[in-house]
């Protein structure tokens, strides 16, 4: 009798690292004659052969190949075997053994000898594998969500003469303090999905990288991308959750702070703070940094074409106090229709009513920290709202080759008086993907930060310019490293402050 052996099939070892099939992809087949790549010319072919056709017991791909066409090796036959032993093993359990002829049995001891050694070796791989699947299911993070890590170590600083200010008198500006940093930001991101389609994402952050503006600079239009100080606490700093209600809707719901960018597409290719722009005002057109806070979003494709997004966000909706909460502070309602009216050409176009209460921890912020002061609070920390417009586009001229930009306009209205003050930037960028090297991004940013152009109290006299350019390279899979550089021209739209420039080399580690 046929000594009993639980083995199950098993690729060969040269071709382990082929993509694998699933068991609905497996075809059954009736005659080894039928795997093209099985050459007969072997006693052992016709033995096995006679097998299969008997007991049907061996199953092979559906181009009924043992992956390529290629001379069958003995690994692959000592799988094919195992499966016949497993067969005429279950026919003999189940008391069928007058199925099982004598001479069929002879045939199996004589295959079992032939191929002792890859059924050994097939026994021992199956052995170590149901091990490893042991360990990874006793010591597995979470079935359903999966912790993807970024962690940034940056070395930056100013260079230029004096600090920015409003004033025509740029010799009372003090000194640019100018010393260069070292710092870190550290985030991690559970990722949840509990049906395949929806995401529920709860990340942590610890950072202390410093904003480059204030006492530092006299500019806001100065600010790293990736900047943020909390002394490295790590705090929950980003939290929602993305789902779609059927194939065409889509809901996002974010009970903690959110940026726009988050909900909408922004047509940008340096949106990334980790592997975008180092500039703050190079990832994407301000309009979408208005007002971040509680949020919920819309998503509907109404084609492959086009798309339109609604959403609100609400800056202290968790404060039950006057002038606060989910509809009684500051909030933003927002929509956008995106469209791709041809082959790798993306339009956006936007729209965003902010209101402000004013005063308080939050305050105005109407260019979303980007501008210039005057273009930040037209008004002062008052009562404010605005009606807001972007165009962003973006166009993929080549593989290696996309040009995009945008421009924003703000009408911003005081509620305490009659004062209304217009509000423009602008920007276009290159991106390179893959210069020197797949995975490198070299990129380059010209635009004028938002200027207050029109108002009835201060208007911005002059203009400021930003200029940047960065190459991020990649080192490994899990590093690069983006050296870069922007200068500010006319800081706070004004000809007297001197120009400003900031250099960083940001090491982006992912995991």
């Amino acid at each position: 009798m046929v000594a009993p052996i639980t083995l199950a099939s098993e690729l060969p070892p040269d071709n382990q690292n082929q993509s694998e099939f699933s068991a609905e992809q497996l075809a059954q087949v009736n005659s080894v004659s039928q795997l093209s790549d099985v050459q007969p010319s072997d006693w052992a072919f016709g033995a096995l052969q006679s097998l299969v056709e008997r007991y049907a017991c061996i199953a092979g791909f559906p181009d009924s190949t043992y992956r390529g066409h290629r001379v069958m090796t003995r690994y692959e036959f000592a799988a094919g075997l195992n499966a016949c032993l497993d067969r005429l093993n279950e026919l003999i359990a189940t008391s069928t053994t007058s199925l099982v002829t004598q001479e069929d049995l002879a045939t199996l001891e004589k295959l079992q000898a032939e191929f002792a050694t890859e059924l050994a070796t097939l026994r021992s791989r199956v052995d170590t594998l149901e091990a490893q699947v042991v360990e990874l299911q006793a010591n597995q993070f979470s079935t359903t969500t999966k912790l993807n890590g970024e962690v940034i170590f940056t070395v930056a600083g100013v260079l230029g003469d004096k600090a920015a200010d409003q004033d025509g008198n740029p010799d009372n500006n003090p000194n640019l303090e100018d010393n260069f940093i070292l710092s870190d930001r550290v985030r991690l991101s559970f990722d949840t999905s509990f049906t395949g389609k929806d995401l529920l994402r709860t990340r942590l952050q610890a950072r202390n990288i410093p904003e480059f503006q204030g006492r530092v600079t006299g500019t806001r239009m100065t600010r790293l991308s990736f900047a943020g100080d909390e002394d490295n606490q790590a705090r929950v700093d980003e939290l929602y959750y993305y789902f779609p209600v059927s194939d065409r809707l889509a809901v996002t719901v974010a009970p903690i702070k959110i940026e726009l960018d988050r909900i909408v597409k922004t047509q940008s290719p340096f949106k990334s703070t980790g592997s975008g722009s180092i500039s703050l005002f190079g990832r994407h057109n301000p309009i979408y940094r208005v007002l971040g806070g509680t949020a919920f979003g819309l998503n509907y494709d109404l084609n492959e074409q086009i798309s339109l997004n609604l959403g609100y966000t609400a800056a202290d909706a968790q404060n039950p106090e006057q002038n606060n909460g989910l509809f009684d502070g500051n909030y933003n309602a927002f929509a956008q229709l995106f469209f791709k009216p041809i082959e790798n050409l993306d339009i956006g176009l936007t729209y965003v009513h902010s209101y402000y209460a004013g005063g308080g921890n939050t305050g105005v912020n109407i260019t979303g920290g980007t501008g210039s002061e005057n273009a930040r609070r037209p008004f002062g920390n008052v009562a404010t709202s605005a009606n807001s417009f972007g165009l962003e586009t973006s166009w993929r001229i080549s593989p290696k080759f996309i040009l995009s930009g945008w421009a924003g306009y703000s009408i911003a209205e005081s509620k305490i008086s009659d004062d209304e003050a217009d509000i423009l930037n602008y920007a276009i960028t290159l991106a390179f993907p893959d210069l020197g090297g797949k995975g490198n991004l070299s990129g380059f940013v010209f635009g004028m930060p938002p200027k207050v152009i029109q108002s009835s109290q201060t208007e911005d006299e002059n203009t400021s310019f930003h200029i940047e350019g960065f190459h991020r390279l990649r080192i490994t899979d899990n590093i690069s490293v983006t050296p870069g550089l922007f200068v500010i021209i006319n800081p706070e739209h004004n000809d007297n402050n001197d120009n400003i420039y900031v250099g960083a080399i940001r090491t982006t580690f992912t995991f």
